[in-house]
Parts: structure tokens; C-alpha cells; sequence
């Protein structure tokens, strides 16, 4: 139900991003955005769609940051709208077509999740074993990033093991206590389950 989302909470100017799961709702809510007299902008970033974004990457949004009021993000939780309220340095509105739910990332969300980047840049940094998790899933793995990730790591004096799994529990990272952090390649909503484990392309990247 489109008018679930709030047209005048919505300024005139507005980009338009999603993750690869809703991308099919694009054009039916950029029409019914227009048919309400907003203006929007969509742009193909690094992803193979049209608004897409993932994990840390936001090229899309990035593109036309300068040309926008702010945002309407499409799919669920807010990890991916976090992400891009704080690369645009843009409001960002989020709507789920699933749901129906239409909510607005706040000013309180986007400083906790900048401090919780800070203290996972500070322990990523000061541990000595860290685990890099690889996913088996199609779309998902990354292992040729892992082995690069390792390898800059290792040269840094730094002990690492990969971890491939299919599903993960983080219940089962406790098997593993000699890992005093993990790093991320695979879905990004892992990291935010777990004060332990950075996404590559964000603080693990920038810092080895």
C-alpha cells in the first residue's frame, strides 16, 4: 500500500535507493513518488542495478547526493539507510513494501552507530587473532577478498584464519575464543548483530 508512505513528510527532491530484493518496487514507487509532485533522482552506481546499494558500498546514492533533499530508501532494516544517511550526510527516509512500514533514520541512530564504528576500529586494531568470516552461498562469497584481506593482515604481524560456513550463528564464534575479532565478508547485516565484527569496505578496509 503505496500511501503508506507519508508524501508530506517527504521533501521535493528525492534519490531513491533500495537493496537487490526490492529492486522490482522501484518503478512503481518512483511513479506514484512523481504522481505526488516529487521530483527523483536514480542512479547506477557500482551494483548491477539502478539504486542499488550493499553492505558499505553507495555509489549509487553518492552519485546524486548533491541533486537531492533527501532519501527514500526501499527494503527493511536499517543497516543499509544507516549506511547511506552517513555517506550522503542526507536524511533518509525508509519504507518497506513488505510491511508497509515507513519510518525516518534519526540524528540519535546515525551518532551510536558512528561511535560503535570508532570502538571496533580501536579493538580491530589492537587485536592480534582475527577470524575473517567467508560465506558459501551464492552472491555472498568473497573468499578472494579474504585471502587479500588476509594476506595485508598477516603482513602486519597479525594471526588469521578464514572461516567458511553456509548459515552463521554467532553463538557459534564462541567455539573460536582465541579470535579476538572478526572481519566480515560476506551479508553486512552480521556486523550488526555483534560489537566484534566489521564489514569489509568499511572500518577493516580503511585500516589495514
Amino acid at each position: 500500500e503505496l500511501n503508506k508512505i507519508k508524501i508530506n513528510k517527504l521533501p521535493k527532491n528525492i534519490g531513491l535507493a533500495a537493496t537487490v530484493q526490492f529492486i522490482d518496487y522501484l518503478n512503481q514507487i518512483r511513479n506514484y513518488l512523481i504522481k505526488n509532485n516529487k521530483k527523483i533522482y536514480i542512479a547506477k552506481g557500482k551494483q548491477k542495478y539502478k539504486a542499488q546499494i550493499l553492505g558499505c558500498e553507495m555509489s549509487s546514492g553518492e552519485k546524486i547526493k548533491n541533486k537531492t533533499d533527501a532519501f527514500l530508501y526501499i527494503g527493511d532494516g536499517r543497516f543499509h539507510p544507516l549506511g547511506l544517511a552517513i555517506k550522503t550526510n542526507k536524511d533518509v527516509f525508509c519504507f518497506n513494501p513488505i510491511d508497509n512500514y515507513f519510518f525516518k533514520i534519526n540524528n540519535n541512530e546515525i551518532d551510536e552507530y558512528k561511535k560503535m564504528q570508532k570502538i571496533k576500529k580501536i579493538k580491530f586494531l589492537s587485536a592480534e587473532n582475527i577470524g575473517i568470516l567467508v560465506s558459501t552461498k551464492p552472491g555472498q562469497s568473497n573468499i578472494k577478498k579474504a585471502l587479500e584481506i588476509k594476506n595485508k593482515l598477516e603482513k602486519k604481524d597479525k594471526k588469521c584464519c578464514i572461516f567458511l560456513f553456509d548459515t552463521l550463528h554467532l553463538s557459534d564464534l564462541e567455539n573460536f575464543p582465541f579470535i579476538q575479532f572478526w572481519v566480515n565478508t560476506a551479508c553486512p547485516r552480521i556486523e550488526e548483530d555483534s560489537k566484534d565484527i566489521i564489514n569489509i569496505g568499511g572500518v577493516a578496509d580503511k585500516n589495514i
